[in-house]
């Protein structure tokens, strides 16, 4: 199983994008292309559709060695053993908990990421025991609506000052890719520019490639 610390490029099975594809098709061909870690993300659908949705991705990604990521449902990760779970700051912090100890995890190991808009709730999250933090949104992006871009300046913070695993996302593409690189991010979230593409494989080698051509960071 791939570790977040090697991860470079995290993908989505986003619902809001299926275009008619199943799930598990859909993280198939992601992890044909070379994807490091898959979030399974369904806003609009019920906690029995993602459970469902989870059970039929998994033995995908496991067999590929790629850790699963369940977006906001951190009962539905526990269900069905997933490696990871994904929370915002809402679902986190605002609902109380102020470290990953205070979550109701059963004696289970599981992995959790947390979202972040600015450099001090990227602190929090550290503070808080998170295995990762996304930065983001990066850029304007359809995936939050309404949700003001972070802009470059903040991935630059990151990349100065934080020691975990940290993910860049939010509007990535392979056109303003080098743009994000030179702030010194080494790991990107991307959604719409890769389930948007005719061919989902292609377009993640795509962005591997892209990828390699920076070297490793230290977090």
């Amino acid at each position: 199983m791939k570790t977040l610390a090697e991860a470079r490029l995290y993908a989505f099975v986003d619902t809001g994008y299926l275009g008619g594809r199943r799930p598990a098709d859909l993280a198939a061909s992601l992890c044909a292309g070379g994807a490091d870690v898959i979030q399974l993300r369904a806003k609009d659908h019920s906690r029995a559709d993602v459970a469902a949705m989870a059970r039929q991705i998994l033995p995908v990604t496991r067999a590929a060695g790629v850790p699963l990521v369940v977006n906001d449902y951190l009962d539905v990760a526990l269900e069905v053993g997933a490696e990871v779970c994904h929370l915002g700051q809402e679902d986190f912090f605002d609902a109380g908990h102020t470290h990953v100890s205070q979550l109701p995890l059963a004696g289970q190991r599981i992995r959790i990421g947390l979202s972040s808009h600015a450099p001090d709730q990227a602190e929090r999250a550290v503070l808080a025991g998170a295995d990762y933090v996304a930065i983001g949104p990066v850029f304007a992006t359809p995936t939050k609506p309404g949700r003001p871009p972070v802009t470059l300046d903040y991935v630059r913070w990151a990349a100065r000052h934080l020691t975990v695993p940290w993910f860049a996302i939010g509007g990535i593409t392979l056109e303003n890719l080098d743009d994000v690189l030179a702030t010194g991010a080494r790991r990107i979230c991307v959604v719409s520019a890769i389930l948007k593409a005719a061919d989902v494989a292609g377009a993640c080698q795509a962005f591997r490639h892209r990828l390699a051509s920076a070297p490793r960071s230290v977090a």
